[in-house]
């Protein structure tokens, strides 16, 4: 971690603040496209689904809900769902929501960083006032106080590459949108190379240019000394070997990495509908009901959600 250099409180109190400043979820592209960090293994726990269907920040305040609240609470969504009123929810309404659910968290996300970086609240974020605002302090000592001292200036290289990306007219200042594509690359077409090259770059280990099955396995799983191997990563596996290796030469190259990780490629919002809807779907009409998404409330919600109890108290159009 950080080696502090013990000069005074004031540079404690400075390295401190530097550190807070990098936000470590920003320095990884998402392979999942903002539904959720997390392996989807329903064999293994519902954390994907809960993050796909309610948001990956809000998916954390149901620790603390007995399962009578979760249900009333997702009864009040399942209200909310159903657009039309006609009391059942489709896969459209579904795929709505959780693309709903997807770009309010990408919203909130870049608010809570904006007024962070938007130093003289000019309404913009120049490269200046980030670079500053995150690395200031580590800057003016030549990152001599931190352990890793390559990896800090690896992360600023990266991170100053891929704000020029983002920032299509070139002038040095980050509009809203642009900031957003900044943080999210996942999300804008014209980020796609950037997206390739740190994916690639996060997890060719040896840096022969291309992806093995075990950078692929090593990048989502580490396996403990004696422990097997769960049945998610067995898939993951097959679905390296069958479908991601689309040349069949044992490794993915950059094409290949694009079209697993790019949301553009794969619509992780449609497919976890579709997955929902299967699986709670017992007379097979193709929709759900309340009461069969409350007989399978743990998939939705069950012990983690949303912070519904808040969002509930808001006016409807505020969601």
């Amino acid at each position: 971690m950080m080696r502090m250099m013990l000069r005074s409180l004031a540079s404690l109190c400075v390295l401190a603040a530097a550190a807070l400043a990098i936000p470590a979820q920003e320095k990884r592209i998402l392979h999942q496209a903002d539904l959720s960090g997390r392996a989807h293994d329903d064999a293994h726990g519902f954390q994907y689904d809960h993050d796909a269907f309610l948001g990956k920040e809000e998916a954390k305040t149901f620790d603390q809900l007995t399962p009578e609240e979760s249900k009333d609470k997702l009864a009040k969504i399942v209200d909310r769902i159903d657009t039309d009123t006609d009391g059942y929810i489709s896969h459209a309404e579904l795929y709505s929501w959780i693309k709903h659910r997807q770009r309010r968290y990408i919203a909130e996300n870049v608010n809570k960083h904006w007024k962070d970086y938007d130093n003289n609240q000019d309404g913009k974020i120049s490269w200046e006032e980030y670079k500053n605002t995150t690395y200031g302090y580590y800057l003016d000592e030549e990152f001599d106080d931190v352990e890793d001292k390559a990896t800090y200036k690896s992360m600023l290289t990266r991170d100053e590459r891929r704000f020029k990306t983002a920032d299509r007219d070139g002038d040095g200042i980050a509009t809203r949108v642009e900031f957003t594509a900044f943080l999210h690359p996942e999300e804008y077409d014209y980020m796609r190379d950037v997206v390739v090259q740190e994916t690639m770059e996060d997890i060719d280990k040896n840096g022969d240019g291309k992806v093995d099955i075990a950078e692929y396995i090593g990048d989502m799983y580490t396996s403990e000394d004696g422990d097997g191997e769960p049945d998610w990563v067995h898939t993951e596996k097959k679905h390296f070997s069958e479908f991601r290796d689309a040349n069949k030469d044992g490794y993915l190259d950059a094409g290949e990495v694009a079209h697993w990780v790019l949301p553009g490629e794969v619509d992780h919002a449609d497919n976890e509908a579709k997955h929902l809807i299967h699986a709670t779907d017992t007379d097979k009409d193709q929709k759900v009901t309340k009461k069969e998404i409350l007989a399978n409330w743990n998939m939705f919600v069950g012990s983690q959600a949303t912070n519904y109890g808040e969002d509930l108290t808001r006016r409807h159009d505020e969601l």
